[in-house]
């Protein structure tokens, strides 16, 4: 970190724990990007394709209720 930024770290912590929550939120809120990823094109040709498997009655369909105690199993 340059000496501006370990500066502005100091200041925060004169800061509540309201208002570091607050600045964190607005930091992290500029880093987004509001394109589409190649991740999220990815998941959405996943789910356009689980759901025509499922809508094409393909694959296998498990109840809640087994597929928790399976899971249970594996990870208690």
């Amino acid at each position: 970190m340059n000496d501006r930024v370990l500066e502005l770290a100091e200041q925060t912590k004169s800061l509540s724990a309201e208002q570091r929550v607050r600045l964190l939120d607005l930091v992290l809120e500029s880093l987004e990007v509001d394109e589409p990823t190649q991740t999220d094109a990815a998941w959405a040709a996943e789910i356009e394709r689980r759901v025509g498997a499922h809508e094409r009655g393909e694959g296998k369909l498990y109840d809640l209720e087994d597929f928790m105690a399976e899971a249970a199993k594996i990870a208690p």
